[in-house]
């Protein structure tokens, strides 16, 4: 005879069964090696236009500083 106590322990055993097969599935992988994740993530991110940002004037700005204070420096040296 199956006893009230021997049920519950299989419901527990079929729940943990249950429980265990739902963690393993949720830690599957989308990708299969690391290069299609790495390009997944550049598309989203060229997407979201993360990596289109106007250039300004600064970077020219600042060449031409350095090189007038370096050809000072150096008509200032001689």
């Amino acid at each position: 005879m199956d006893s009230p106590r021997r049920r519950n322990a299989q419901a527990v055993l079929v729940s943990l069964e249950a429980d265990a097969k739902s963690a393993r599935g949720g830690f599957a992988c989308l990708f299969s090696n690391s290069d299609e994740y790495e390009s997944a993530l550049i598309s989203e991110r060229r997407a979201q236009g993360r990596y289109n940002h106007p250039r300004g004037r600064w970077p020219i700005l600042i060449f031409i500083g350095c090189s007038l204070l370096l050809a000072g420096s150096v008509l200032l040296l001689n």
